[in-house]
């Protein structure tokens, strides 16, 4: 008796983004306006959620090096010159056991000693280094989980759905949310196919307008993948010493 083949419209896939409740996780269907919208306290519980999602696309950097380079791993250095006046917004990943450091003075230690040129590691990054731990530790722990998840990032999602452009406007100034900068990234979500009701619903308690946005977002880019239409960045991805893959996917 062969498989059933899973028809479209019975899979979803999820894209995911970090916020003050835990995660944001956007479900889309490969096509159409199907969605779903839900707060998960523990990144480890989205392979075991109702919709058992074949593709994960998260705001998190994925793969973790022994050693940091100039400018964080290979992923941040592709990216960063193709998003203008957005490129702050990616981070420099520091060594795996800088993320995984106690504290901040631990992380900038560990952090010296472990890239070249000796680099400290930056508070916002080390303001993530909780989920940042997360992730690693559920893809680590799981290796069938982890083939089904892919790092993305918002603005380089962005980018490619606004033609390869960085964006004119930030999403936030001065720490809150900039209202021309949120509606160009509204546009661009409908533009790329999702309701327009979703994208302008206000985000679950525990999330901001932005975390709404980004995980829609990542969702697109769940999308091109599933697609064949992503591509790694950079191409091929290097792994690191877990085997976890590097890239951030758009």
């Amino acid at each position: 008796m062969g498989h059933r083949e899973i028809a479209p419209s019975d899979i979803w896939l999820a894209g995911v983004d970090g916020c003050p409740a835990g995660w944001l996780v956007a479900f889309v269907r490969p096509q159409g306006e199907e969605t779903r919208v839900r707060i998960v306290s523990a990144f480890a519980d989205i392979p075991a959620l109702p919709e058992l999602p074949a593709i994960v696309a998260v705001d998190m950097p994925i793969g973790l090096p022994d050693r940091a380079g100039r400018g964080g791993r290979a992923a941040e250095n592709a990216v960063r010159p193709l998003l203008g006046q957005r490129q702050s917004s990616v981070f420099s990943v520091p060594s795996r056991a800088a993320a995984h450091a106690a504290d901040y003075a631990e992380a900038r230690r560990i952090a010296l000693a472990t890239s070249e040129p000796p680099k400290s590691v930056a508070k916002q990054l080390f303001n993530i280094a909780p989920k940042i731990r997360e992730v690693d530790a559920a893809l680590r722990a799981e290796p069938v989980f982890a083939q089904r998840v892919f790092e993305v990032h918002p603005e380089l999602a962005f980018w490619r759905l606004n033609g390869e452009r960085p964006l004119a406007e930030p999403k936030k100034v001065k720490n809150r949310c900039y209202e021309p900068g949120l509606a160009l990234r509204r546009d661009l979500l409908i533009a790329a196919g999702l309701p327009p009701g979703t994208v302008a619903s206000a985000p679950p308690s525990g999330a901001g307008p932005d975390d709404l946005l980004d995980a829609l977002a990542c969702a697109v880019i769940a999308r091109r993948i599933r697609a064949g239409l992503a591509r790694p960045f950079p191409d091929p991805p290097p792994r690191d010493s877990c085997g976890l893959p590097m890239a951030i996917w758009a």
